[in-house]
């Protein structure tokens, strides 16, 4: 995978698998689907269990990157692990408020509260 292409950046914290996206806004298709494949390969590929996705980063987040999100959701459930969703913006968690994915996801304030008995 070309360094152009990498729109994570992942960190093994213990048996738990970091992704922090890169990007402050996550709004183009094609980068959207890089990202879904990249997070959709830690669980199909490298059969990670265990998985936090940190937001610290984004800024703008689209209504294509949270359907990603949503797979991603499945598959680790799927896969018999957890995912945990952590530092997002109060803005962008407000997406997530008014489309109820706050109720789906488990999200935690920051990193730290995130790896916290995952």
């Amino acid at each position: 995978m070309s360094a152009g292409q990498r729109r994570l950046d992942i960190e093994q914290i213990g048996d738990v698998t970091v992704a922090r996206f890169i990007d402050k806004k996550i709004l183009d298709e094609n980068n959207i689907q890089v990202i879904g494949n990249q997070l959709f390969g830690l669980v199909e590929e490298d059969g990670r269990k265990k998985i936090v996705l940190d937001f610290s980063n984004v800024e703008y987040l689209s209504s294509a990157a949270l359907g990603k999100l949503i797979t991603m959701d499945k598959k680790v459930k799927a896969a018999g692990g957890k995912l945990r969703l952590c530092s997002i913006r109060p803005d962008i968690y407000e997406v997530f408020a008014i489309t109820r994915l706050n109720k789906l996801f488990d999200i935690r304030d920051d990193q730290d509260a995130a790896l916290n008995g995952l």
